[in-house]
């Protein structure tokens, strides 16, 4: 039986994928902050014996290493990772976690650099572990602040949202440059507009709006999770690519450049060694 562990799973894309995969027989782990969504989704699941609900704030790096050692304890292995997990806060004032990291670099970024480095000894055993990070890999917007990762300086919601996105596509490089030998493989994927609650997310000013324009232009759920599935189980031979939809990227130019993406996670490394010591 394979094991599913989905970041964000207990809504939107993350929820969609769960229930497929729940669906084709396989044991689902999903991962969320809200008991409530929590327990609707563990209500939708066709079997709840292989279903699990477990809560994680990932804003928290101490929460994504907890996490990862509650799945060393309850999963031999681990087939399939899918990185889901994301809040949007596009407007408003900055934001920190308790441990001082900026909000949109410590969920979007931070807690999938963890995830994705510290279940690798669950997912090398599987017969063909793939992790999936749903971001927006294509997509010319947005850049790493070297100077100042956390946006302690003009800081805008907008600024920060897109700096994660592309240190996602630059984590997926750095992982295949670290890991040469792993039979890990790793997809940046953009699924494009999907019909979610991430309008919901946005000031009420422009909320109405932002519903109206899902409701014309974005894909179903339903309809969205069909190529993800198709990549996931039957996934690109080479260590790392990115998708938008089913159109393969070609992996070109800075968004995907190497010597960048090792850079980001030496700097991450030494982020991560200045809030909490130790191995994470």
């Amino acid at each position: 039986m394979q094991t599913v562990v989905i970041t964000g799973g207990t809504d939107g894309l993350g929820k969609g994928l769960a229930l497929h995969y729940l669906r084709e027989g396989a044991r689902v782990i999903a991962v969320g902050s809200t008991p409530a969504k929590g327990e609707a989704f563990l209500s939708e699941a066709a079997d709840s014996n292989r279903a699990t609900f477990l809560r994680a704030d990932l804003t928290s790096v101490r929460a994504a290493m907890d996490l990862i050692a509650t799945l060393e304890d309850i999963c031999p292995t681990v087939d399939k990772l899918i990185l889901c997990a994301q809040r949007y806060r596009l407007f408003g004032p900055r934001t920190t976690t308790h441990e001082g990291f900026e909000h949109s670099f410590a969920l979007a970024y931070l807690s999938r650099h963890i995830l994705s480095h510290g279940l690798r000894k669950l997912l090398e055993p599987a017969p063909w572990p793939v992790v999936m990070n749903v971001g927006t890999p294509g997509v010319p917007l947005g850049r790493i602040h070297w100077d100042d990762p956390q946006l302690v300086r003009r800081y805008s919601g907008t600024k920060a949202t897109l700096q994660s996105f592309r240190a996602n596509d630059l984590l997926g490089v750095a992982f295949a440059a670290l890991y040469p030998d792993t039979p890990i493989r790793y997809i940046g994927y953009n699924p494009g507009v999907v019909s979610t609650g991430m309008p919901a997310q946005l000031p009420r000013p422009i909320r109405p709006v932002a519903k109206a324009s899902f409701a014309v232009f974005a894909t179903s759920v339903t309809k969205a999770v069909v190529p993800m599935t198709d990549l996931l189980d039957d996934p690109p031979g080479d260590p790392f690519t990115a998708y938008r939809a089913k159109r393969r990227l070609a992996l070109s130019g800075p968004a995907f450049d190497r010597d960048a993406a090792l850079r980001l996670h030496h700097l991450t490394r030494d982020l991560l060694d200045a809030a909490a010591p130790g191995p994470s």
